[in-house]
């Protein structure tokens, strides 16, 4: 994670569902946060998943929030291997 974001090769890096990982204290929210105000000027970070930390929030350029309008979960499709788990 850290030598990807700070190598200064990609114009973008993903930290896909991090958040969801913060809230279940699988990694530590100072390290994150370390982390970030280390990442070059160029690069843009996306951070994803429920239950962002205010800290998060806070120091964000850009906060978005996904809101379920239907899925066909609700419909009786099971989760899918690969996508839902």
């Amino acid at each position: 994670m850290k030598e990807v974001l700070l190598s200064g090769e990609y114009d973008m890096v993903v930290f896909d569902e991090i958040n969801t990982t913060l809230y279940f204290n699988l990694l530590k929210l100072e390290d994150v946060l370390d982390l970030l105000k280390q990442k070059p000027e160029k690069t843009e970070v996306i951070l994803t998943g429920r239950y962002a930390p205010q800290e998060i929030i806070d120091i964000a350029d850009l906060v978005t929030e996904m809101k379920e309008i239907k899925h066909y979960y609700n419909q009786g499709v099971e989760a899918r291997v690969g996508i839902e788990n």
